[in-house]
């Protein structure tokens, strides 16, 4: 019989399910033991109370609940401790073959509003000037919509922060598990703290790729 989970291997498994950066993960979560309350990305990461020696972690998104577990003094205490070393352990290595079997490309007429998991690839037409939102949690954040194509058809691609300076127009990027939807009467996919963002190989088309200015 398989041993009982560790407490490391479970926050791993979070950091790859969620795309949270393992290292930056667990200095929040000592950080929220600390102040009560922190952010990681998109995740809010709230310590509820101790028990004895373990302390109660509360962690959410824009969907809701992610987990709630609780996590030993002595397991951040440990020297040298990183949720790296953890990667290689059996939720992780389940989590990435499934995620590996259930990803498959798709085309831009197939996708459809309501659709999850969407993965395609298509090349950056155009990107709109980016607009100062605030979120749910209260944040500040930059949110910009790309034109995107490939083959078969165009839709809208939202950008948050970072990824807004990732690409520029002629950029061919490989996108995985966005979420598609209508936002007055246009589809538009959302990547949200699960979806993925790449730069692609050279799209192979007859349109000339423009140049990416430099700032």
């Amino acid at each position: 019989m398989r041993q009982k989970r560790s407490v490391g291997e479970y926050l791993a498994f979070l950091s790859i399910k969620y795309e949270v950066d393992p290292e930056k993960f667990l200095n929040a979560l000592r950080q929220a033991g600390e102040n009560r309350k922190t952010n990681c990305g998109q995740f809010s990461i709230e310590c509820r109370g101790k028990i004895k020696t373990k302390q109660i972690f509360l962690i959410r998104n824009d969907s809701g609940v992610v987990a709630q577990f609780r996590v030993s003094d002595d397991f951040f205490l440990e020297s040298g401790n990183s949720l790296k070393k953890f990667m290689d352990t059996h939720m992780v290595r389940k989590h990435l073959l499934k995620k590996r079997k259930a990803t498959h490309s798709q085309f831009i007429r197939d996708v459809r509003p309501g659709m999850n998991h969407v993965n395609l690839k298509a090349k950056i037409l155009e990107v709109a000037e980016p607009r100062r939102v605030v979120t749910r949690y209260g944040n500040y954040a930059n949110v910009a919509k790309a034109l995107i194509a490939d083959e078969t058809g165009t839709i809208k691609l939202c950008l948050w922060n970072e990824q807004i300076d990732s690409v520029c127009v002629g950029d061919t990027v490989q996108i995985g598990n966005a979420r598609a939807s209508t936002f007055r009467g246009e589809r538009q996919l959302t990547l949200g703290i699960r979806g993925v963002l790449n730069i692609a190989e050279v799209f192979k088309s007859q349109m000339a790729t423009p140049v990416c200015p430099q700032p």
